[in-house]
């Protein structure tokens, strides 16, 4: 049943892009309120492009959420952080949509989740229905929404990809009705000398170039003198109608002297491509700012299938006695476009800026594997854990190493590897690898004993050390007291809290019998539902434990009464 199922997706998925328009009549909003974003698709996030788009719910949880179209539920997740409660339905025409950061599912998922949850003991789930078996009708209650996992405040992520292939793609372009009727900003222009002998206004390193607003809306930039092959960044965002929140931009065309030379837009990516958006971006400029300039040009190392047109890779050669005239059309998925015009002028000049070529005693080849000895730990990088060669930072120290800084992006995990020989047994049970913030905070990095050594696997460069966690998590209740009656509470609310390590997993019994807690990080939350009638007896005795990442423990006991 389920390979004739994937059958005839690949067959419908096969006509698919023979279809010129993505079906505008067939889904419905997954929501009863109008369609105010957060967020839209493709996004510039911290190491992916967003995948959906975020729906604001009214500063508000709970709001009924909506089967789009008929179909049947493949893939139930439930996790602390990412998407928290989510849910996948496959639709007959090929499609699957993505509703995440659920509060709860709809009444017959919610009892099938937690059927599993009970049966596993975990509160973390991930589940795969046979086709079929959990079926649902366009404009049924499927889940209410919430604010699980990573979410920053109460929302919808709503994402549709193809059935097949798992890509997602723009759900705007399904014809969902969100008012958009303003152009595009732009935050900054910025000019990048390529060549060896490149120059932009007098500067061989990146410089930020001036323009000014223009009466008919478009931007015109103050004339550039350039020479060599340069390439070109803007910094963007769009804002749609109904909300103050700063979008990103559907796509950014650049046109030099009539001819195309650079066209990217997001209409769609896959999930195995979405961190080279480190490559789209000047990750060293986020970086030093925090400022996403979008290059509208093409390193060798960017693998993104996002562009529609390159010529010479977005890269313009600019020539002695040679005007060039570039615009850069920034525009979202309503049509609105805003036009920034870039005239340059090829000529001579002499270097004002000079490029400073930071070197070290230590060289990266990005294509082969690079292994470092720092003393107190050693460094290994696979081959492609970085996009290209570069001289790195490295310090040593007793305990504490400098793996360079996060001014540079990794693709892949490395491993970093700390001897603890000279610490007791007794010590070393309750030691961690910690990367340490600007302020010199620790945070624990997951951390493996074996062979006589710690190690952890990160993509996180910068300092690193060894920490010793002695403290034992806090247990507290938030909504109950010892020997208290609570027969009219719906819930138990306790906090977990942990001062360094961080809590590694929870468990909790009512008369000797296991209970699902919920667990939220954000607010360092467990509840139980008394809906789950787990026991029926008067008095009830109530066991948590709590263990952190290094294997602290505490046991919290209380007793209530409940008819």
């Amino acid at each position: 049943m389920r390979c004739n199922f994937f059958l005839a997706l690949f067959l419908i998925t096969l006509y698919l892009p023979a279809q010129k328009k993505y079906p505008q009549d067939t889904f419905r909003s997954p929501l009863d309120i109008p369609l105010v974003l957060a967020g839209t698709f493709g996004e510039l996030r911290s190491n992916h492009f967003h995948s959906g788009m975020d729906i604001k719910t009214q500063q508000r949880e709970g709001l009924p959420i909506f089967a789009i179209e008929d179909g049947t539920v493949t893939r139930i997740k439930v996790s602390h952080w990412g998407y928290g409660k989510a849910l996948y339905i496959a639709h007959p025409n090929g499609y699957t949509s993505v509703y995440a950061h659920l509060k709860k599912f709809g009444p017959e998922i919610e009892e099938y989740v937690k059927k599993i949850q009970y049966q596993k003991q975990s509160y973390e789930v991930e589940m795969f229905p046979d086709y079929g078996e959990l079926k649902v009708t366009k404009g049924n209650i499927i889940a209410y929404s919430g604010n699980t996992g990573g979410s920053a405040g109460p929302h919808l992520h709503f994402e549709i990809r193809n059935s097949v292939n798992g890509k997602p793609t723009n759900p705007l372009l399904y014809g969902y009705d969100v008012r958009d009727a303003t152009d595009p900003s732009v935050l900054g222009l910025f000019g990048y000398p390529l060549s060896n002998d490149a120059l932009i206004n007098h500067s061989a390193k990146k410089i930020q170039l001036n323009y000014t607003r223009q009466a008919d809306g478009s931007y015109l930039a103050d004339k550039v003198i350039a020479l060599g092959t340069i390439g070109l960044g803007i910094n963007s965002f769009d804002r749609l109608d109904m909300a103050a929140n700063k979008n990103g931009v559907y796509a950014i065309k650049q046109i030099v002297n009539g001819k195309v030379y650079s066209e990217f837009d997001f209409e769609s990516f896959s999930f195995g491509e979405t961190r080279y958006i480190n490559t789209l971006i000047d990750y060293a400029h986020f970086y030093d700012h925090r400022q996403r300039i979008q290059k509208c040009f093409k390193e060798p190392y960017n693998h993104l299938s996002i562009y529609k047109s390159l010529y010479n890779d977005g890269k313009i050669n600019i020539r002695e006695g040679m005007a060039y005239n570039v615009e850069l059309l920034i525009s979202d998925l309503a049509g609105n476009t805003t036009k920034l015009i870039i005239p340059i002028e090829g000529k001579k000049q002499e270097i004002k800026i000079a490029k400073e070529d930071e070197t070290t005693d230590n060289f990266v080849i990005a294509n082969k594997p690079n292994n470092f000895d720092l003393g107190a730990a050693k460094v290994f990088f696979p081959a492609n854990t970085f996009y290209e060669d570069f001289f790195i930072k490295l310090e040593k120290g007793k305990d504490t190493v400098t793996i360079h800084d996060n001014s540079v992006a990794a693709h892949r995990n490395f491993t970093i590897s700390f001897d603890p020989s000279n610490y007791t047994t007794e010590e070393k049970k309750q030691m961690f690898i910690a990367h340490l913030n600007s302020k010199m905070r620790p945070s624990y990095s997951k951390t493996y004993k074996r062979d006589g050594s710690f190690t952890t696997r990160t993509r996180t460069l910068g300092t690193y050390t060894l920490v010793r966690d002695t403290i034992a998590p806090k247990v507290s209740p938030k909504n109950f007291k010892e020997k208290q009656w609570l027969s009219n509470y719906n819930y138990l609310s306790l906090s977990i809290t942990d001062d360094l390590s961080g809590i590694d997993s929870y468990s909790a019994t009512l008369n000797g019998k296991w209970i699902l807690m919920e667990y939220e990080p954000k607010t360092n939350t467990i509840t139980y539902n008394f809906e789950d009638n787990v026991t029926n007896d008067t008095e009830c005795e109530l066991k948590v434990t709590v263990i952190d990442n290094v294997g602290n423990s505490t046991i919290f006991t209380s007793n209530f009464f409940r008819k």
